[in-house]
């Protein structure tokens, strides 16, 4: 059998390896894994969250509202955009999607930053288009003007706060990058780890309000980090209702479940979850800080629910990985995006003091 051939030059989306496979692979009780690798919240979500599945259960043989009419007014509430303004995704990535398919050829590419979200080039590719990065993992003005200038893409990503780095750029530095992309490209602002950049430093700060004077640009989100719902998969994007109008044409119909629309309104509603989860991730991060400098590596200043462990050449991320694996303990390598450093996501205070005990113990 053939298949298209653009498939041989795109490599398969690693995602955290589950509890499940550490229990199989090394016998280790369930209980005993600390998932410290996919950027979950790791407090859960919200208690209304969970009365709201539960309360529903009786519907998952229905099909959700397909206008997502009360979850768009939620979102237009808190953003205040209208309804027209938004599209709903089984996931923000989801949205990615529309957004390659809808603007990308074999004759078209896109730009990025060195190191961030695998989906943005493997969605580009499935599309033909080529792909062109920075020299940096930060969103640096010059290394971005410089690559549009040179190769004039059809999309330019800003993920900020940055996956898998965590690093953030500023409103302003966002602002000035849009300003001086032309308007035959799309800006596509990823602020999946938003609310935790806002928590830290108002100056990172960036909602769709302050992107929707601009004609190319959209800002996407999502509900699978700060409001707990990874495991309900939904996303959003927020532009002008022409570019929403044309990405609704990708969209298939009833894209996210019954639970996961209920679920998502219900987190929607329920700010002070996130407000509990931020604060309880502010507190713990300070440990993974205080512990890179007791140790003498070093790390990148997070604006997210992770932090970015970087070595030198006595230390090797694989080797440790794997080692606290073994242990029980799940992080991520970022060996594939090639940097010898590992994320980890900030735990509860339980779930962060096994992974000192097991990574103190590895490292020495």
């Amino acid at each position: 059998m053939k298949f298209n051939k653009v498939l041989e030059n795109i490599k398969t989306y690693e995602a955290g390896k589950p509890i499940e496979l550490v229990v199989r692979e090394f016998g280790i009780a369930p209980e005993n894994v600390v998932k410290l690798a996919s950027n979950e919240n790791p407090i859960g979500t919200s208690p209304s969250v969970e009365k709201t599945i539960i309360a529903n259960a009786a519907k998952a043989h229905l099909y959700p509202d397909d206008s997502m009419f009360e979850l768009k007014a939620e979102l237009g509430k808190k953003y205040q955009v209208n309804e027209n303004n938004i599209i709903i995704g089984a996931g923000s990535d989801q949205v990615l999607e529309f957004i390659s398919r809808a603007l990308l050829n074999e004759n078209e590419s896109v730009l990025m930053s060195a190191v961030t979200f695998a989906m943005y080039e493997i969605y580009a590719k499935q599309m033909g288009a080529k792909i062109y990065r920075t020299a940096s993992f930060e969103h640096k003005y010059n290394e971005f003007m410089e690559a549009y200038t040179m190769h004039k893409p059809k999309i330019v990503y800003i993920c900020t706060p940055n996956n898998p780095t965590g690093d953030a750029t500023s409103k302003e530095e966002v602002l000035r990058i849009i300003e001086a992309v032309g308007k035959e490209s799309l800006v596509v602002v990823d602020g999946a780890y938003m609310e935790y950049a806002a928590a830290k430093d108002t100056q990172y700060a960036i909602t769709p309000n302050d992107l929707l004077g601009y004609e190319n640009v959209i800002y996407l989100g999502t509900f699978s980090k700060a409001y707990g719902l990874g495991g309900m998969r939904v996303g959003y994007g927020i532009a002008q209702a022409e570019l929403i109008r044309e990405l609704y044409k990708m969209r298939p119909p009833f894209n996210i479940s019954s639970l996961s629309l209920a679920a998502a309104i219900s987190a929607a509603r329920d700010e002070s979850f996130v407000e509990a989860s931020i604060a309880l991730h502010q507190e713990q991060i300070k440990r993974y800080e205080d512990f890179a400098k007791e140790n003498g590596f070093s790390y990148i200043e997070s604006y997210t629910n992770f932090i970015t462990y970087l070595f030198d050449e006595k230390m090797n991320s694989t080797n440790i990985a794997d080692a606290l694996l073994k242990r029980g303990v799940i992080i991520r390598d970022l060996a594939s995006y090639g940097m010898n450093a590992m994320r980890i996501t900030i735990g509860t205070e339980k779930q962060n003091d096994v992974f000192f005990k097991h990574f103190s113990e590895v490292i020495a």
